[in-house]
């Protein structure tokens, strides 16, 4: 069974960049044909699909958030990061990483395995 954990700051400053890890088990993230995601809820409204990194390390971005995220991944320690640069009140949510297999996919509801996910909090 894969299982996920996210890591990383709980309250990042406006201007600065979020950084958040993935902790995978029960897998690995080279596994032909999984798609690894970074989702995020803000507060009172839906999941947001952010973008992925694919088993083979291509990556796949939310056209709204492009210019600002990054998707990495470290095979070594079975981890993937996301990093969103430029970061604003409006980026406090909760960020959940997530798995789906066979398709990438921008709809948080097809995705099979999630984090519990960790709150970020943007403010001065």
């Amino acid at each position: 069974q894969v299982q996920l954990q996210e890591s990383g700051p709980g309250l990042v400053k406006p201007s600065q960049t979020l950084s958040l890890t993935c902790t995978v088990s029960g897998g690995s993230i080279t596994t032909n044909y999984y798609y690894w995601s970074w989702i995020r809820q803000p507060p009172g409204k839906g999941l947001e699909w952010m973008g992925a990194i694919a088993y083979s390390g291509s990556t796949y971005y939310s056209p709204s958030l492009k210019s600002r995220t990054s998707i990495s991944r470290d095979t070594s320690k079975n981890q993937f990061t996301l990093q969103l640069s430029s970061v604003t009140p409006e980026d406090t949510a909760i960020y959940y990483c997530a798995a789906k297999y066979y398709q990438p996919s921008r709809d948080p509801g097809e995705y099979d395995y999630w984090g519990q996910g960790t709150q970020v909090t943007v403010s001065s």
